[in-house]
């Protein structure tokens, strides 16, 4: 059994999909969780659900960790309500897909900041408690197509690629202070944005992944959830996949 009772976690873009499953699957295992939105209501939804749910307490900030203010404010109301965050999932992210030859600028700049520079602006707050604790799990959300690539996501792709550096480089500088630091990189999963996906291009992917299907929002917490644990203590700057063989 993993038991998480005595930490406080909390996951970037937690309102739907992967990072709300994950929030949940923390939950259950016992953790304080602290869902962060773009919405403070629907934030404070999210929240009292997973609560009445799981029985576990939780928090809520509005958080867009693309704004170097938003991120100062939401850190300050964290460590005033709950005080250090002992697991942190960068899970919060955009796209803006078109192909290169289209794509204004804008679209690749929104894109960074907030898959990349978000990451790094939480990351940075958060990791102070850490440090102090001698203890911490940072698990960053990366994507398949860091590794293969895919048509219309230039600015995707390359966050996603970035944050594989990001992640094996802070492993070896927090390893010392007991503080791994992991990457997830998700195939095609049923969240909101694959159900926007037209069925023909579905089928295209499908014929792609030898497992024959989608994975679903729980199948990428599980193993989130394994990063958080001690039974993952000495696993650090790993990149762990999940795409039904995809890659």
């Amino acid at each position: 059994m993993i038991n998480l009772s005595d930490k406080v976690a909390l996951i970037t873009g937690s309102t739907r999909g992967i990072g709300k499953a994950t929030a949940f699957k923390l939950a259950q295992a016992g953790a304080q969780v602290i869902i962060t939105g773009r919405s403070e209501d629907r934030a404070k939804a999210v929240a009292q659900e997973i609560s009445s749910q799981t029985g576990a307490k939780t928090y809520w900030v509005e958080l867009d960790v693309g704004s170097k203010d938003s991120v100062e404010e939401a850190v300050k109301k964290i460590t005033e309500q709950v005080g250090s965050v002992h697991i942190l999932v960068n899970n919060a992210g955009i796209t803006r897909d078109t192909l290169f030859m289209r794509m204004k600028f804008e679209d690749w700049e929104e894109v960074l900041r907030v898959n990349l520079t978000g990451t790094f602006l939480i990351t940075q707050k958060l990791i102070k408690g850490m440090l102090k604790n001698r203890w911490g799990r940072i698990i960053n959300m990366s994507s398949v197509v860091a590794f293969i690539g895919n048509v219309g996501q230039a600015n995707y792709s390359a966050t996603k690629a970035g944050l594989i550096g990001f992640t094996k480089t802070l492993a070896k500088e927090l390893a010392p202070r007991n503080i791994t630091v992991n990457a997830v990189a998700p195939g095609f999963i049923e969240t909101d944005m694959t159900d926007a996906i037209p069925d023909d291009i579905k089928e295209k992917f499908l014929e792609q992944i030898p497992m024959n299907r989608f994975g679903k929002a729980e199948d990428v917490a599980n193993v989130v959830l394994f990063l958080a644990s001690d039974l993952a203590s000495y696993i650090t700057g790993e990149v762990i996949h999940v795409n039904g063989g995809l890659f």
